[in-house]
């Protein structure tokens, strides 16, 4: 897995690209990312299945902000992001993964 930040002088805000790779993702046939950036909605942001196998997804998040998130695979499979800034706990026992800009 892997999360590349990119950040300009002139925009407020960072684009941050989520990628789930082939290996874990090779049978999934929908992937979301989804987090404090968009209330958790577990519909709104689908990955685009790249030609390589990989899952990935781009957004625009505001600078100087921490954002918890998490991946959903096919509806049933929660994932953390392995190079995640941070892990936080979570109300269901377990971590969400965190991403600062």
């Amino acid at each position: 897995m892997s999360l590349k930040k990119q950040y300009t002088l002139t925009k407020p805000f960072c684009k941050v690209t989520f990628k789930l790779p082939k290996d874990l993702s090779n049978y999934a046939n929908q992937v979301v990312v989804t987090g404090d950036f968009n209330n958790w909605d577990v519909e709104s942001i689908k990955m685009k299945k790249l030609k390589s196998g990989e899952f990935t997804a781009t957004l625009d998040l505001d600078k100087g902000k921490e954002y918890q998130f998490k991946y959903l695979v096919d509806g049933r499979v929660w994932l953390n992001e392995t190079e995640a800034d941070k892990y936080v706990p979570n109300e269901f026992q377990s971590e969400n993964s965190v991403v600062i800009v």
